[in-house]
């Protein structure tokens, strides 16, 4: 397991990014391959949300990364409990600036969900197959 808390700002998003891709490495899952993109890309969409949404003055976001020779679990945790994302059932027209990121993640996670923390705050979370070759 891979925990990290980092600051509730767009830097803090993009470096779950990294140091997301740069653990699944260590673990044995290659950057670039298709697991590696994909957890990257769930990563950046969930710590997106949690900086736009779910952000607290002064208060962090985690991200915890959890791997199986089968799969990855992804979770970002932030401060905001009344706020659950919640994915569109219309996809937002063509002009629209936001509004795709869960779509994103619902179309490359094997499942994914919300549940509450204890106390204020919710984790988002997805899981993806790890297809090594």
């Amino acid at each position: 397991m891979f925990s990290q808390r980092l600051s509730a700002s767009r830097r803090g998003a993009r470096l779950a990014r990294r140091l997301t891709v740069h653990q699944l490495d260590a673990w044995g899952v290659q950057y670039g391959s298709d697991a590696s993109d994909t957890a990257a890309l769930i990563v950046a969409e969930l710590a997106a949300n949690a900086v736009l949404h779910g952000r607290v003055a002064g208060r962090d976001f985690a991200l915890r990364l959890t791997y199986t020779p089968d799969a990855i679990r992804i979770e970002i945790a932030d401060a905001r409990g009344e706020r659950l994302p919640v994915l569109a059932s219309n996809p937002p027209g063509g002009e629209a600036d936001t509004g795709r990121g869960l779509l994103l993640v619902d179309a490359l996670a094997v499942r994914w969900g919300v549940k509450t923390e204890p106390g204020p705050g919710k984790t988002a979370w997805a899981e993806i197959e790890v297809r090594i070759r």
